[in-house]
């Protein structure tokens, strides 16, 4: 009937069913199993001759697409589409499915988290300890402090939710939302870009990358921050200036940073920020936990056959 490639390594933990589920319906289903991504040369010679793709990190750029002569339909392992060339997509009649939903909670939560992290010095404090030093460090309390949420769809509608259950304000700005629903439903009052950057305590971004918004947190935006204030980012790496991130931590513009993203993944080991007490890394695992994973799973899965099952 055709031929589906998976890339996403979870697939190979927890996908058997889906995978089968796709074979019950005529299709040969290649697996990521080596344990890391594809390289490009790898990726661009699997999808070559298959008709669907269930997509993780992947760049698919228009040498990718017109390469692949049957592909009829992506599904995204997640929201994110910026490393798809969209407009090539669209021109060759490829058809995009995001897994829309499948991992806000998981996402939200590690952003919200990441509040906690900062604002106890929890893992420079943890360093310390392990180095064989039992510094007592001081922090701050949650409660009564301000977030400014960019970006209110699923992710920033949960950070808000979980962030007013610890008894923070929530301010938001999102030129794609109704003013009134976001005060009436969610207890939101938005705001524009600038006044939440002033007014936040802590500023989480929660947006799509894009070429308009490319370098988003830059010298002026973070200038405008108060220095007793944190920046988070669970959603792309290149919305931050991280040149400009440096500098502003450094010089105590602001008081730290955390994120799970980063403009080149995984960093350089001698990346500078790496080395602040002040900026907290991850290895972009917002949404790898067993939950979203699995409802990522099914909803790609979902996607892409529904995809495929209009187009044949």
């Amino acid at each position: 009937m055709g031929k589906i490639l998976i890339t996403p390594r979870s697939f190979s933990r927890y996908g058997a069913k889906a995978i089968e589920g796709m074979k019950s319906k005529g299709y040969d289903v290649i697996v990521n199993t080596t344990g890391k991504p594809y390289t490009y040369e790898e990726f661009y010679k699997l999808s070559s001759d298959v008709d669907g793709i269930i997509l993780g990190v992947d760049t698919v750029d228009e040498h990718v697409l017109t390469g692949a002569k049957k592909l009829k339909g992506i599904s995204r392992f997640g929201v994110g589409i910026d490393n798809i060339d969209v407009e090539a997509a669209n021109r060759l009649g490829i058809k995009i499915a995001r897994a829309v939903g499948s991992n806000f909670t998981s996402v939200a939560e590690l952003a919200v988290a990441f509040f906690f992290l900062l604002a106890r010095n929890v893992v420079k404090n943890v360093n310390e300890v392990k180095a064989g030093q039992w510094n007592k460090t001081s922090g701050l309390e949650l409660k009564n402090k301000t977030v400014g949420v960019l970006g209110l769809g699923a992710i920033g509608k949960e950070v808000s939710r979980i962030s007013q259950g610890i008894g923070m304000r929530v301010i938001g700005y999102d030129p794609f939302v109704s003013k009134e629903d976001m005060k009436e439903k969610y207890n939101i009052e938005m705001k524009c870009f600038e006044e939440v950057l002033k007014e936040s305590d802590f500023v989480t971004l929660h947006i799509p990358l894009t070429e308009e918004n490319n370098g988003l947190m830059n010298k002026a935006a973070l200038g405008l921050m108060k220095s007793t204030a944190y920046l988070i980012n669970t959603a792309r790496g290149g919305l931050i200036n991280e040149e400009d991130l440096y500098d502003a931590l450094t010089n105590k513009v602001i008081a730290g940073a955390a994120a799970d993203v980063f403009s080149k993944e995984p960093p350089s080991k001698d990346e500078k920020l790496l080395k602040l007490d002040n900026f907290i890394l991850c290895s972009h695992i917002a949404s790898l936990t067993v939950n979203a994973e699995m409802n990522t799973i099914d909803l790609a899965t979902h996607n892409l056959l529904e995809i495929l099952k209009k187009i044949t």
